[in-house]
Formats: C-alpha cells, sequence, structure tokens
C-alpha cells in the first residue's frame, strides 16, 4: 500500500547499493534508479551523493530514509492489527538459512506450516552461516536459521536442536570399520572441506583445537560449498570430509558412504536468529511458535 517508490528507496538506503536493491526487489538496476530519482525529482533534491561507484545518503536523505523507516512500521502495525481483528495470518515472510538446514529441515517444518497457514508467503534466501547472520542484522531477512553459536547480543538467539557432526568415508576405506575416530586423527588423509563462513567448517575446525590439533595440520584438497557436491566427491574417493549426521541418511542407507562417530563428539546448535524488535508481525510469531514445537517433536 505504501509508495512504491518510497519501498525502493529505503531498500536502496538500507543497502547503499542500486545492485543488492535490485537483487532484494526483483527488479532491474534502471528501474529502481528510475523510482529513485522520480522521487528525487518530487522532493527537487538529491537523496543520494554518487562518488566513485559508491553511493552515501545526503542529509535529506538520511531524513526521508529515517520517516520511511517509521512509516513502514506503522503500515506492519496497521496490518497487523487488522489481522489480528480478523483472526487471519497472511503476509510475507523472509527466511534466510544456512545450507544444511535448508535442505534437510526446513522443508518439512514449512511444508506443514503452510498447510496451516496457506495465506503466508515464504521467500528463502540460501548463505552459509556467517551471512545469514548478516542478513539478519542488516534486516535484509525476517528470521535467520543458522547451525553456529551467533556472538551478536543484539540479536535474539534461540536455539531449537542440536545437531552431530560424523565423519564421511566411502566404503573400503581404512577408517569405514572404526567405531569411532579423533579430531586429530583426520590430518592423516585428503581432506574435503566446506567453505570459509560455514557453520560446519567452524565446529569441525574448532574440534581440532580441542583435541589438541591443529587446522593448518589438515590436508584439505577441496574447499566446496555444496553438500553434495562433497559427498559426492567423498563417494568417488577423493577425500574424506566431517558433515552433519542429517545430510547422509540416504547414503548410508544406500551404502554409497560410512558415518564414523567423532570422539569426542562435535556438536552445534541449530538456532533461530532474528532482531530485538519491539513489533514483529502475527506471521512472523506464529512461525516462530510453530518452529518451537516442530523441534520439540523433532529433537
Amino acid at each position: 500500500m505504501a509508495d512504491r517508490r518510497l519501498q525502493v528507496f529505503q531498500t536502496v538506503a538500507r543497502l547503499l547499493s542500486f545492485t543488492k536493491a535490485a537483487e532484494e526487489l526483483h527488479m532491474t538496476q534502471p528501474a529502481v534508479t528510475f523510482q529513485v530519482r522520480q522521487l528525487e525529482e518530487q522532493y527537487n533534491t538529491r537523496l543520494f551523493d554518487r562518488t566513485h561507484n559508491r553511493i552515501s545518503l545526503t542529509k535529506a536523505g538520511r531524513k526521508v530514509y529515517e520517516s520511511a523507516v517509521h512509516i513502514f512500521e506503522l503500515y506492519a502495525e496497521m496490518d497487523n492489527a487488522v489481522r489480528e481483528l480478523t483472526g487471519n495470518v497472511g503476509g510475507v515472510l523472509i527466511l534466510g538459512a544456512s545450507s544444511t538446514i535448508a535442505e534437510y529441515m526446513l522443508p518439512v517444518l514449512l511444508g506443514d506450516f503452510k498447510k496451516e497457514y496457506p495465506d503466508v508467503s515464504i521467500r528463502l534466501k540460501v548463505s552459509n552461516s556467517d551471512g545469514i547472520v548478516s542478513q539478519v542484522e542488516n534486516n535484509t531477512i525476517d528470521l535467520g536459521v543458522v547451525e553456529a553459536p551467533v556472538n551478536n547480543k543484539n540479536l535474539v538467539v534461540e536455539q531449537c536442536r542440536t545437531d552431530e557432526l560424523v565423519l564421511i568415508v566411502p566404503p573400503g576405506h581404512e577408517l569405514a570399520s572404526r567405531d569411532k575416530v579423533s579430531p586429530k586423527e583426520l590430518i592423516n588423509y585428503p581432506f574435503i572441506c566446506r567453505e570459509e563462513g560455514s557453520g560446519t567448517r567452524e565446529v569441525m575446525l574448532e574440534s581440532m583445537l580441542a583435541d589438541g590439533g591443529s587446522a593448518a595440520d589438515l590436508n584439505i584438497v577441496m574447499e566446496l560449498g555444496s553438500l553434495e557436491a562433497i559427498k559426492g566427491a567423498v563417494e568417488a574417493g577423493m577425500g574424506i570430509s566431517v558433515l552433519s549426521s542429517a545430510t547422509v541418511v540416504k547414503e548410508l542407507k544406500l551404502g554409497s558412504l560410512v558415518a564414523i562417530k567423532l570422539d569426542p563428539p562435535a556438536r552445534r546448535p541449530f538456532s533461530f536468529v532474528h532482531q530485538k524488535q519491539k513489533f514483529r508481525v502475527r506471521a512472523m510469531d506464529e512461525l516462530l511458535n510453530f518452529a518451537r514445537n516442530y523441534c520439540k517433536e523433532h529433537p
């Protein structure tokens, strides 16, 4: 209902990037630029300073941005108040999740949620844990679900469940018959690792240090950002890896991979992360409550 030009301007001002705003709004960059220029023409002043491929808000731009944030909060409060009266739960929620959670946990949770709340539209963005936390900090997404500890005290962090990492090797590997392996032993084999910023990588390296080893000693032969690519590389005998036990259920049933427990265990929390806002739309509260119940039922 709000002025589209103001919505576009607010997104550009928040991200300080026309390109990123276009991606978030699913618009072309020229269309975003056109909307902002229309708003500047309306006020007959520049709202952004553009220098050396970077932009910053002018004094007038900062004032419009502050007002825009307040206007959209009022719209959200009004929308929420009407939905409370009518009993209708709807709207758009933007979620962010790290790869493991997006592929192996959220599909069932969100599928069940949509059955109960069909009028809520959900958009899911997938990144590594660092990327999701950054998007929550920047208000790019409403709710993040991550697989690593979050240290930002300005965010609300609610632990959902605990996940355990396991060593995966191909059948016939010399470690395949072992019940347990210490993280320090992994330095003796070619290792396939997740990319930097991944919660899986962070927890695995921490377990190495706790066991008296060093991440620098690992013989990393590949860094891959895809869980399926890592599993495929291990199946092909290109190295060993450490992944969430939840990601290899199918491969263990098929017998294409063998999972071995780490000793001491490497565990990490799956957590919900969101801003400490005084006001949230009702759909967000319903999703959080639904997710909390889901985690209790699927520990």
